[in-house]
């Protein structure tokens, strides 16, 4: 945040201008800078945040409206406020998306005699300094860096090469922190986009060789739509950061809670290496790639059949690309709480002969399995007494065993989510989710009543 907020108050400098800090609650501090210079409007970026930007939010808009100021919000993706169908919602996103980009004044004018105060420290603020290590680097610079690395370099094989942690962190575009955090807009990257893919039309119209750009941007095009997508059920329901969308399913999990479950895989110490080596990645770096998150999600929802809300809260901590409309909305589309999304639930197993059958991003951070063989690496409980000890890797004193059994708590997890899914009651209640959240882009399963 603060290298974002440095780098903007220097541009602001040369547009005559500069940032002003305040410290405090809204919207007291609207309040104390009303009354110390009167504000005659208040304009904003339009946030689909969690519920506390959401009551502050509210507060705001009744002070401002006590103190008939006008608070103008500038909408930066396309998320629809106060949007009455979700029919024609990707018409009017793509509308949003196609228009012109607003271009910077080339001068501002400053707010004469005001205290500008200063940017706070993780020491101001009370927080201890961050352990983590090698994050993305804050501000719009950076964010245009990434932007033009992915779309002339990097992406080319995203489409076939996002999946898997070995390869993600390079080929996926890693513009969700910028989005996120708004360093750049979704505007800006849908018109780099564009401008690329008919770039590369005519380079193939002239018989030149592209490569697999093509199938990769597409695929990338596809993806910032459902960004917009999945923020905006969170706009249209601000609750289901708190509640299932669908409702049939409360008390499937909730009574069943396992702390001891909880804290291994929040530590990355469930036994299962592809869970852990992704944990421990994200605890260091902030970041995986999305299949990988999907599967943290999962294994947590099914396999260990914990709530999503405290392991949603967990991970939002640690995701330095938080969104929240898109975290909250995955959270319970992965762990079958929709109603409408077909339920997917990924052997841990499997992912590592999928993605990592060599153990590159599994031994760089899981390093107790540095020397356990690639035949014994998705499952090292398996190795026996001998084959333990020749490679270094003791089951439950270097490594621990499986926290539970994959076969025997897929079985279960599946067995106990249909038996919901199958009641009238649900197939009837998903009707309305579809109607509400759904896409419309035929019988996709992303939302298909069951």
């Amino acid at each position: 945040i603060n290298q974002s907020l440095s780098e903007l108050d220097a541009s602001l400098r040369k547009l005559g201008t500069c940032l002003t800090y305040r410290v405090g609650s809204m919207p007291e501090v609207l309040a104390q800078l009303h009354a110390e210079h009167h504000i005659e409007a208040i304009w904003s970026h339009e946030e689909t945040g969690d519920r506390g930007s959401y009551d502050r939010d509210l507060r705001v808009a009744t002070w401002a409206d006590q103190e008939k100021i006008a608070w103008k919000e500038i909408p930066q993706n396309g998320v629809v406020r106060r949007l009455k169908s979700r029919d024609g919602w990707a018409k009017q996103r793509n509308i949003f998306m196609a228009q012109p980009l607003t271009q910077p004044p080339s001068k501002m004018k400053p707010v004469p005699s005001i205290e500008t105060g200063k940017i706070q420290s993780a020491q101001d603020l009370g927080l201890e300094p961050t352990t983590k290590t090698d994050l993305q680097i804050g501000g719009e610079k950076a964010a245009s860096r990434t932007l033009s690395s992915f779309l002339d370099n990097r992406g080319e094989n995203y489409s076939t090469e996002m999946s898997s942690p070995v390869t993600a962190a390079s080929s996926c575009s890693r513009l969700s922190t910028y989005l996120a955090w708004g360093c750049i807009s979704m505007k800006r990257i849908v018109h780099a986009l564009r401008e690329r893919q008919a770039e590369l039309r005519e380079r193939k119209a002239a018989g030149e060789p592209i490569g697999a750009w093509s199938k990769s941007l597409r695929a990338y095009d596809a993806r910032l739509s459902w960004h917009c997508h999945f923020m905006q059920k969170l706009e249209d329901e601000p609750a289901i950061e708190f509640h299932n969308m669908s409702r049939i399913y409360d008390g499937l999990r909730e009574d069943e809670f396992s702390q001891s479950r909880f804290d291994a895989w929040c530590h990355g110490q469930t036994g299962y290496p592809m869970v852990d080596a992704c944990m421990r990645a994200l605890l260091l770096h902030s970041w995986i790639n999305f299949r990988m998150r999907a599967m943290l999600v999962s294994f947590a929802s099914y396999h260990l059949w914990l709530h999503w809300r405290p392991t949603a809260v967990f991970l939002a901590q640690h995701f330095l690309d938080y969104e929240p409309g898109i975290h909250f909305s995955q959270f319970q589309m992965q762990s079958g709480t929709t109603g409408i999304n077909t339920v997917r639930i990924y052997s841990p197993i499997k992912q590592v002969k999928d993605q990592d059958p060599s153990g590159q991003f599994i031994r760089s951070f899981v390093p107790e399995l540095a020397g356990v063989p690639d035949k014994h690496l998705a499952e090292p409980h398996k190795m026996t007494h001998a084959e333990q000890s020749h490679s270094g890797c003791r089951i439950n004193k270097d490594y621990p065993a499986p926290i539970v059994e994959h076969v025997v708590a897929y079985k279960k997890a599946k067995t106990r989510v249909y038996e919901v899914r199958g009641q009238k009651a649900a197939r009837e209640e998903a009707v309305s989710v579809v109607k509400k959240h759904g896409s419309r882009k035929g019988s996709n399963d992303r939302n298909r009543v069951p």
